[in-house]
C-alpha cells in the first residue's frame, strides 16, 4: 500500500488532506519533511549517498537521513522512523534536538515539483559506522567526513556530486549548528 503524506498550506499550516507520494511531488503539494543530521564528538559528520534508482539526485551524497512525513505522523515520529529505516538505528525524541524548519520550494526538468518543509534535527552518533544498515533503494552508502572536508564539500558545491548546489545556504546553517552543538 503506498505512503499518504498530509498536505500543508505554503506558510506550513495542516489543511486536513493528504494524497499518496506518487502525486505529492507531481502536483506540487506542501509537505513536511524530517531532515536528520548525525555528527559525532571527535569532529565528523555522516553522510548518505542516495541510491542509484532515485528520480532525483541519484547517487548524491548528501544529508544523512531524509524523508517524507507520513499522514497522521508528527515530525518527530517521522523522523524516529526514518532513521530506522534508512540506517537500521533505533532512537529516542530526546536524541533529536531541532534547530529549524527550512522551505525547499523547487522545480525540476523532469516534471517534480519539491514543495517541502525540511524540518531539521541533529543527533549524536554514538555507534559505529559498520553497525549501521544502510536501507536497499533509499540508500547506497554511508560515510563520515570530517568538519574540514564538509567544508571543503560547501567551498565546492556543485562539482563534487555532494550536496544539491542551489541549497548552499542550508547546508552552511546545518554546519554552524552542528558546530555550537558541540561547543
Amino acid at each position: 500500500m503506498e505512503e499518504l503524506i498530509d498536505i500543508i498550506t505554503k506558510e506550513g499550516k495542516p489543511t486536513g488532506n493528504r494524497c499518496p507520494k506518487s502525486e505529492i511531488h507531481t502536483k506540487g503539494y506542501y509537505h513536511n519533511t524530517a531532515h536528520i543530521w548525525f555528527y559525532t564528538n571527535d569532529g565528523h559528520i555522516l553522510l548518505a549517498q542516495r541510491a542509484a534508482t532515485k528520480t532525483l539526485h541519484p547517487l548524491l551524497w548528501d544529508v544523512s537521513v531524509a524523508g517524507h512525513v507520513d499522514a497522521g505522523e508528527t515530525v518527530i515520529q517521522g523522523a524516529i522512523r526514518e532513521i530506522k529505516e534508512e540506517i537500521g538505528l533505533s532512537v529516542d525524541a530526546t536524541d533529536l534536538y531541532k534547530i529549524g524548519v527550512f522551505e525547499c520550494f523547487q522545480s525540476y526538468e523532469n516534471g517534480t515539483i519539491d514543495n517541502e518543509f525540511h524540518h531539521t534535527f541533529l543527533i549524536e552518533l554514538k555507534t559505529g559506522l559498520k553497525e549501521l544498515i544502510p536501507q536497499a533503494g533509499e540508500v547506497e552508502n554511508l560515510k563520515l567526513v570530517s568538519f574540514q572536508e564538509f567544508k571543503d564539500i560547501l567551498e565546492h558545491i556543485g562539482e563534487n556530486n555532494h550536496f544539491v548546489a542551489s541549497n548552499k545556504a542550508y547546508y552552511q546553517k546545518v554546519f554552524d549548528a552542528i558546530l555550537k552543538q558541540i561547543t
